[in-house]
């Protein structure tokens, strides 16, 4: 076998079962480019960022992620649609099967780690059957020192072939492609799928499952900033709540945009760079992920205006999910290493299309905790004929789909951490309707809600006066600096008050009908945090 790059030496594929007929170890991003266009497998666009298609898959396939059921999760694992079993055996035999079909072939190999807090570092290993997805593992993995390397022993190991197809009848898969975590063997197993994404948030659900379950530590789908004076904040939103505008700030240095932890001591970030969506990307909107598009950087099912190599980022004929991935370090105000104190405030986004959640509202321990496990956010279908009404959207701690456990042992984590330190502010910002629902009333500036975020931030609503909302509970101030205060209680900004507290009880029996399926894991206080209904709105 022929091996090229900078490797340890301890570490041999035949190890782990695979006999490639070449390994190419930690190239640098201007081979793994150069080797993608010497294969045709890219291009290059007008500003130097490398432009791939993921094939078939552009999007995670959750309905086809597996976990392997044995000592160590049979009894941690909340089991179900999110967290589907696999026998031990029967990923035994399909690893083995992954490792036969690439016996000789060529093969990229990367150390990395997750985990910017040294003392929770998850070095990994992985194992691509492309260049420009090591390219990807590269800029989205934090990236050992050349020194390191040398010495670098792996925690868990990514084997990812897209082109190995499984066989549903006899691998115990749903069909060819899929996703299998196995926390015994430390092996997140991939295939049938060239998917970049599928690695980034494998080990994203590791760490949602090692840290919280081992360590006590809160793993959290966030994005997170740090003011001058070392504030921390953290943003909390399912798409189009706003939550990677929000947390995009000259001012503040960002410590993450995507995956945190949060331990005894700081926050830290588990990526070494973004994910960023680009549809519709644009200097004026998003100027910093504009600017990252850049040599390094990797393009995911993305097109060309006609005649050029000019991305089109209007362009959704591949997929709405394009992507682009690049070192965190891209990003002008990025903080390295990327981890600082415990949070000062906390942001949980909603875009609440029914226009009932107030602007900005307060909430105590018990009311986070609840919104927390309800991650609530509404949509509208607009790409569906002749459906106008809202569809609400509920994702357990704002990323149900990536949590091996119960969701209420996040919440109960977060509120033993909100408990121990009384002086962290949690704030629900809702960035949706105000003054009726969508087709009635507009959307809230963000302009308002950008002034809001930074009175909450430098402590200008400590001291107003604040009211509860008449069914949810929540205190909303009465006044903030750089916002109407006819606009702070949202049942002022309706014409009609009775259609407002009808509205309220249809959103609050949603939230109420959500909750039940985590309500026998849930304490008495948490409980006792959800919305009450208006006896008289009918």
């Amino acid at each position: 076998m022929q091996v090229y790059g900078s490797k340890n030496s301890s570490v041999t594929l035949t190890d782990l079962g695979i006999n490639a007929g070449t390994s190419h170890w930690n190239l640098s991003p201007e081979e793994l480019v150069k080797q993608t266009l010497q294969f045709e497998q890219g291009v290059l666009n007008d500003t130097g960022a490398l432009c791939v298609n993921t094939g078939k898959f552009t999007g995670r396939s959750p309905k086809d992620k597996f976990t392997v059921k044995d000592a160590i999760t049979e009894k941690s694992v909340d089991w179900g649609d999110v967290n589907i079993p696999m026998a031990p055996d029967v990923f035994d035999k399909l690893y083995d099967k992954v490792c036969n079909y690439l016996a000789g072939k060529e093969l990229w190999v990367r150390d990395a780690y997750a985990c910017a807090s040294e003392e929770y570092r998850l070095n990994v290993l992985v194992i691509n059957e492309t260049p420009w997805a090591n390219l990807f593992c590269n800029n989205l993995f934090l990236r050992p020192t050349a020194e390191e390397i040398k010495t670098q022993t792996h925690d868990w190991l990514i084997l990812q072939a897209p082109e190995f197809q499984a066989d549903p009848a006899v691998d115990g898969t749903r069909q060819g492609n899929f996703t299998i975590v196995n926390f015994t063997r430390k092996i997140i197993l991939i295939g049938g799928s060239a998917y970049t994404g599928e690695m980034k948030k494998g080990i994203f659900g590791v760490l949602n499952f090692v840290l919280p379950h081992d360590h006590k530590v809160l793993s959290m789908h966030c994005s997170a900033n740090e003011g001058k004076d070392g504030d921390v904040a953290l943003f909390f939103g399912l798409s189009g709540t706003g939550k990677t505008t929000l947390s995009a700030d000259p001012q503040r240095a960002l410590i993450g945009d995507d995956e945190h932890g949060w331990s005894e001591h700081n926050v830290f970030n588990f990526e070494g760079g973004c994910y960023a969506k680009c549809i519709d990307l644009s200097a004026e909107k998003e100027p910093e992920i504009f600017a990252a598009i850049k040599p390094g950087t990797l393009l995911e099912n993305i097109t060309f205006k006609a005649g050029t190599n000019e991305v089109d980022y209007a362009d959704k004929s591949i997929t709405e999910n394009t992507r682009a991935a690049y070192p965190i370090n891209f990003i002008g105000n990025s903080k390295e290493p990327s981890y600082a104190g415990t949070p000062k405030n906390i942001f949980f986004l909603t875009c609440d299309a029914f226009g009932i959640l107030p602007p900005i509202s307060k909430l105590t321990k018990n009311q986070a905790m609840y919104h927390y496990v309800s991650g609530y956010t509404a949509k509208v279908a607009g790409t569906e004929m002749g459906v106008t009404e809202p569809q609400t959207t509920f994702s357990a701690c704002f990323g149900r789909v990536f949590l091996p456990l119960h969701p209420v042992a996040y919440a109960e984590l977060l509120g033993k951490k909100l408990e121990a330190d009384p002086s962290i502010n949690v704030w629900l910002i809702n960035t949706g309707w105000s003054g009726g629902a969508y087709g009635t009333g507009n959307r809230m500036k963000l302009s308002y809600t950008r002034s809001m975020i930074t009175a909450a931030m430098t402590g200008q609503l400590n001291d107003v006066a604040y009211e509860p909302h008449p069914v949810f509970g929540i205190l909303m101030p009465e006044s903030c600096p750089g916002v109407p205060a006819e606009i702070l209680s949202p049942r002022n900004t309706w014409s009609d008050k009775e259609a407002y507290d009808k509205k309220a009880n249809e959103l609050a029996q949603l939230f109420v009908k959500n909750f039940d399926k985590y309500a026998s894991e849930a304490n008495e206080e948490t409980l006792a945090a959800a919305p009450k209904m208006l006896v008289n709105a009918e």
